[in-house]
């Protein structure tokens, strides 16, 4: 939930565009970054906040799509990146209003898993679509991918557009306020462990503004700040 670190490889460009030129829109877009010095190898550092990661990768895929495939496949590897890395997605408003059918007809948004967790339990309509509309979820650790397409031949685009941007303005409104605290269960008992998971448990009811997520190694508390303290002090 806090300042998001990536180096950009803008070499896929080198050919298309100026990349100096191409880096100052990319400053002017996204006005919260911070962008390092451009290398001469065409990476770049950059770092913010989660969002604004988001907003930014997807600008740049938007780019990307327009190259030639023979630019895309030689520098494919620049996207195979690891997966705290990937904390940088969210579809621009120059994507959603795609006139070309496939960016209407299919969207995806990427969220941090614990935001995606919180909202699911909390807003699970958000993610159920509608009769034009059909939402699907991949997670992969830290991050989740939320698919939002057309249902069927009489869904619009603009259905899909409006489901996509419910999912962007919620994840951003929990952004600042969530946090996650860790039970960890490295050096106890199995009997330790079942007490930690029963109280858990029964505090719920009195707490009912927190997601509890048990595994077999550590409990998450998602919430708020002020709640996961008093929901972790009681445990």
């Amino acid at each position: 939930f806090s300042s998001v670190t990536s180096v950009l490889n803008m070499a896929i460009f080198k050919d298309r565009f100026v990349l100096e030129d191409l880096i100052q829109e990319l400053k002017k877009r996204s006005a919260a970054l911070s962008f390092g010095p451009l290398q001469s190898n065409g990476h770049i550092s950059v770092q913010g906040s989660f969002p604004a990661m988001k907003l930014l990768r997807d600008f740049l895929l938007l780019k990307a799509k327009s190259l030639p495939e023979k630019d895309k496949g030689e520098k494919s590897e620049s996207h195979q990146r690891p997966r705290r890395s990937l904390q940088q997605r969210r579809l621009t408003t120059e994507t959603s209003h795609s006139p070309r059918g496939a960016e209407g007809e299919k969207q995806m948004v990427v969220l941090d898993t614990d935001i995606y967790r919180y909202m699911k339990y909390f807003c699970p309509s958000t993610f159920q679509g509608t009769d034009g509309v059909v939402i699907s979820d991949v997670t992969d650790g830290d991050i989740t991918t939320v698919y939002i397409e057309k249902a069927g031949s009489r869904s619009n685009a603009e259905q899909v557009s409006r489901a996509k941007e419910k999912i962007e303005n919620g994840s951003l409104k929990l952004h600042d306020v969530l946090r996650k605290e860790r039970i960890r269960f490295e050096e106890q008992s199995g009997d330790q462990k079942r007490r930690y998971k029963r109280a858990c448990e029964s505090l719920k009811t009195r707490h009912p503004s927190v997601v509890v997520i048990s595994y077999d190694t550590h409990i998450d508390v998602i919430g708020s700040s002020s709640e996961v303290f008093k929901f972790i002090k009681a445990v």
